[in-house]
Order: structure tokens, then C-alpha cells, then sequence
């Protein structure tokens, strides 16, 4: 009797628990829907999560980074004809590797894109070879990829614009669009000369060394140090292909590389008070007279030959700009427009690529990209974090493009020999600055260690195997040079991170370990 009773008693019971089970369900799935369908009508509105100024190296790149993670991004590029630039030429091993990590290594394929293994170096008629070691702890294939930049670019910007949530739009970009010191988007003219307002949460400025919008965000200048000249010698072939050929001559260096397989890139180094004039004939005459006698005799006819064929010489400013943060929020600047060094290490896009890959990592915990002051906290940690890459390249790069100018001086000749004596030497001395030099190890230390362990071996040099007064006299001196040299990148890349680089470790760990993400 009893049982029967609590059966009874159970049936409406347990109907009423399923039932209500199923409205809950039902009603939780059509305001899922509903959501869903809320958020498509926003996306279908337009509404973009980043703006992205600029489609070159960088702007391509971040475009396709954080589009992969579900970013809704515009991105905005003055000129999408095929960028035809003497820079940009040279992916070290440590940028290729940030490129895979980024899902972008294809970008290096079907560009004829040539392999470097290292550098063959050329000094008053001797020469000595540089590779990238072989490093266990590097987790990637070590060797750079030499390329026409615009062939590059062009890959980039097409794998970037094959994604659903990225628009690539030819417009020029005017201005930015700012609120109580929060940037809300942009101003840019499109391809039809319409004048147009685009928001995002989040404003990426990224359009080069030449950028019109930094100026409004900080008064970061950069400092033009010399000018890059160069040229292309075509159908020909360098009887070392694999090698960046670089000659230590007067003024300053010169360079020779291939940047596909029958096109070879020939440049060097002028400065400002005695810079020759392309249109009247000048430089090519200076080419024939100054330069072409110090390169060695098996690459002196193809350093010629372009010239005698009239190739187009082309010349850029060599900038130097430390990277400063911008105050207003809801912006940020990346690439030349934010942080500039001498390319005499063709390290520029590697950094770009490991600050996009910084970035990402950071952006990506968040579910929007609407508050302000968060996004302005996780620009500050990524100004940080870079610390290790940046700090390390553009100290290499602007102590390196010092020494390998000719000089009368007999302090400076010295470190100059004594930079060629050291690369050249083999073994953890050639091993190590050729890491430093292609990305590979990104320890401010390191670099710290063998700048010092240079300077000390050329004083050595100077003192051996008698020294005499003006021997210490111009070791004295030759320190003294080493100092000068180190302090001002020192103070603007910061002492503490330079000296006690506390996030070197887990740079190394997190952006050049071998699993991408």
C-alpha cells in the first residue's frame, strides 16, 4: 500500500522535474541564440575590434596574428601596388623563427627567397668566414633568408586579407580621433577620395620610419645617422651565394647579398656632409672610383656590373629612435614608427616580429578590448617584456654601425681591426656574436660579456708585446671610445634592463621556445 503510494506520488513529481529541465534548456538556448545573433548584427554593422595603420612587414603580420585569435580587425594601407624598398631584405634566423611561431613561414616561399649561412667578411685584402652556429638551445633550422621586401610584403598582406575577419582597405589615413586622451580610431581618406571615420577599441599605428601620426602621440624624433645607398646587379650569380658578403671599407661598409636567385643586392654607407649626387652622375662616378677598388676581386665585377648596366640607385636615411611609450591610451605605435636602429645588423623586422608576437600573447586573455586602462596596462607590460629583444639588437646594431666606420685615429682603426679580428677568431668568440647578431640569443648580458671581451682583447693587441706610453695612451683612449660607445644605448634602452635583465630568462622561455602557439 505504502509503495504504491509513493509511486504514485512520484510521477507528478519527477514530470514536473522534467519538464521545467526542458523549458530551462529550451529558454537558455534561444537567448543563446539570441546573443549569437546579436553579435553577428553588430559584426555585420562593421565594428572592428583593432584599426591597423599600415600593411607592411608589421601591420600584415599583427593583422593575421590577431585575427587568428577572433579579432575583428581593419586594417589600413596607404599604397597596396608591390612596395619596391632597398631595406628589408634580410630575415635573420631569430625573425624566422618568430614568423613561424606566428603560422607565417610559407610568407618566405615562392619569393625565390635565398638561404644565408652566415656572413664572409673582407678586410684590407683578407677574409674570414662568420657562421650561425649550430645551437641546441636555438629551436629552429639556423640560417637567414635574403628576399625582395616587396615580394615579401605582398605575401603577407595576402594571407593576411585570406582571413574572414580581416578587411585590407587602400585609404590614406589623416589623423587620429581622440577623446579625453583616449584614441577612438581614425581619419583616412579612401581609394575614391571619400573621407571617412573608422572606431575601434584599439588603434595599432604602424606605418613606418616615415610616420605622420607619431608626432601626435609622443615627441619621439628620430636622429638620421647616414644615408643606405644601393643598387641591384641582375642576372648574375655570387660564387659564394650562401654568404652576406661584407666588406670593411672606407668610408664605411659595404655590403653585397643575394635577393633572389639571379639578382644580387649591392649597398654601402654614406654620410651627410659628403653625400654624392645620384643625378648628376656623382655617385655612380664615386662607385667606380672609391668603392669598387676595395672589393675583392671576385665580387668586384658584379658589384660593377649593375652600375656600368645603369641600375637605379636608391638611397635611405639611416635612423636611430629609442622606443617611447605613448601617454594617450587605446593606441599603440609599433615597428619604425616606434623603435629604430642602424640596420648595419638587419635586425629590424625581427624585432617587429617578436614585439606582434609580445603582443598577441598578451591581448589574447581578453574577452574585448574595450577598457582602456587595461589595454593601457598591457601596453606598459609589453614595453617591458620586449626588453630583452630590443634592447639586445639595437644595442648590437648601433655599437656595430660605429666600428665598421674608417677612421684615421689609431684608437678607432684599432677597435675596428679588432671587431674583424674577433669575428673571425672561431670557436665561442665567432659562435657567440653571430647568435647575438642573428636573434638567437636575446641576453643583454651576452652582448655585455663579448663587447667587453672585445674591447680588452684589442687592448691587449695594442699593448703587446711592449707597452710603451703612447700604447697606453691609446688603450686608455680606445676605452675610453668602448665607454662613450656603450653608455648613451645603455641609458636609453635602461640600465636595469640591460644589467640585471630579470625577464631574459622567460623571454628565452616563452617567445623562443620551439612549440608555437
Amino acid at each position: 500500500m505504502d509503495m504504491a503510494f509513493t509511486q504514485v506520488c512520484m510521477w507528478p513529481l519527477l514530470t514536473f522535474v522534467l519538464t521545467w529541465t526542458v523549458l530551462y534548456i529550451t529558454n537558455r538556448k534561444k537567448k543563446a541564440t539570441k546573443l549569437a545573433d546579436d553579435v553577428a548584427e553588430e559584426r555585420n554593422d562593421g565594428a572592428v575590434d583593432v584599426i591597423i595603420v599600415g600593411a607592411g612587414v608589421g601591420g600584415s603580420a599583427l593583422a593575421y596574428a590577431l585575427a587568428k585569435d577572433g579579432r575583428r580587425v581593419h586594417l589600413i594601407e596607404r599604397d597596396m601596388r608591390e612596395p619596391e624598398r632597398m631595406v628589408g631584405e634580410i630575415m635573420q634566423p631569430g625573425g624566422r623563427l618568430m614568423l613561424s611561431k606566428l603560422g607565417l613561414q610559407d610568407c618566405l616561399e615562392e619569393i625565390d627567397a635565398q638561404k644565408a649561412t652566415g656572413l664572409a667578411i673582407y678586410k684590407d685584402g683578407k677574409k674570414a668566414v662568420a657562421s650561425y652556429p649550430v645551437d641546441n638551445n636555438f629551436p629552429y633550422e639556423p640560417s637567414a633568408r635574403t628576399f625582395h621586401n616587396g615580394r615579401f610584403v605582398q605575401r603577407l598582406r595576402h594571407k593576411a586579407s585570406s582571413l574572414h575577419n580581416v578587411r585590407l582597405e587602400e585609404g590614406t589615413v589623416k589623423s587620429l580621433i581622440e577623446e579625453k586622451g583616449v584614441i577612438k580610431g581614425v581619419t583616412y581618406k579612401n581609394k575614391s577620395g571619400e573621407e571617412i571615420t573608422a572606431f575601434a577599441p584599439l588603434t595599432v599605428v604602424c606605418d613606418g620610419c616615415y610616420s605622420n601620426l607619431r608626432r601626435s602621440l609622443n615627441d619621439n624624433n628620430a636622429k638620421v645617422l647616414s644615408y643606405q645607398v644601393g643598387y641591384i646587379t641582375k642576372n648574375c650569380r655570387l660564387e659564394e651565394p650562401e654568404k652576406i658578403h661584407l666588406i670593411m671599407a672606407k668610408p664605411s661598409f659595404t655590403v653585397m647579398y643575394h635577393i633572389s636567385s639571379t639578382e644580387v643586392r649591392c649597398g654601402f654607407e654614406v654620410f651627410p656632409d659628403n653625400m654624392p649626387s645620384i643625378s648628376n652622375g656623382e655617385m655612380a662616378t664615386f662607385v667606380k672610383n672609391t668603392l669598387a677598388p676595395q672589393v675583392p676581386l671576385k665580387l668586384r665585377k658584379i658589384f660593377l656590373k649593375g652600375i656600368d648596366e645603369g641600375a637605379q640607385i636608391k638611397t635611405m636615411p639611416t635612423k636611430s629612435m629609442g622606443a617611447t611609450l605613448s601617454e594617450k591610451k587605446g593606441v599603440i605605435l609599433l615597428g619604425d614608427a616606434f623603435n629604430m636602429r642602424h640596420p648595419a645588423v638587419a635586425s629590424g623586422m625581427m624585432v617587429l616580429l617578436s614585439d606582434i608576437l609580445i603582443l598577441r600573447r598578451l591581448l589574447k586573455p581578453l574577452s574585448n578590448l574595450g577598457d582602456a586602462n587595461k589595454i593601457s596596462e598591457i601596453i606598459k607590460s609589453f614595453y617591458v617584456i620586449r626588453k630583452p629583444m630590443s634592447a639586445t639588437v639595437n644595442t648590437i646594431g648601433n655599437a656595430f654601425s660605429q666600428v665598421l666606420i674608417a677612421s684615421t685615429d689609431e684608437a678607432k682603426e684599432a677597435m675596428r681591426q679588432g671587431s674583424y679580428d674577433y669575428l673571425s677568431s672561431g670557436g665561442f668568440r665567432t659562435s657567440g656574436m653571430m647568435a647575438l647578431l642573428g636573434g638567437m640569443n636575446p641576453r643583454p648580458l651576452s652582448l655585455m660579456y663579448h663587447l667587453f671581451a672585445m674591447t680588452l682583447s684589442v687592448i691587449g693587441h695594442l699593448l703587446f708585446p711592449f707597452p710603451s706610453p703612447l700604447r697606453i695612451w691609446h688603450s686608455l683612449r680606445l676605452f675610453g671610445l668602448s665607454i662613450k660607445m656603450l653608455v648613451p644605448h645603455l641609458k636609453a634602452e635602461g640600465v636595469s634592463q640591460m644589467l640585471f635583465p630579470a625577464n631574459a630568462a622567460k623571454y628565452r622561455k616563452r617567445y623562443m621556445a620551439a612549440t608555437a602557439l
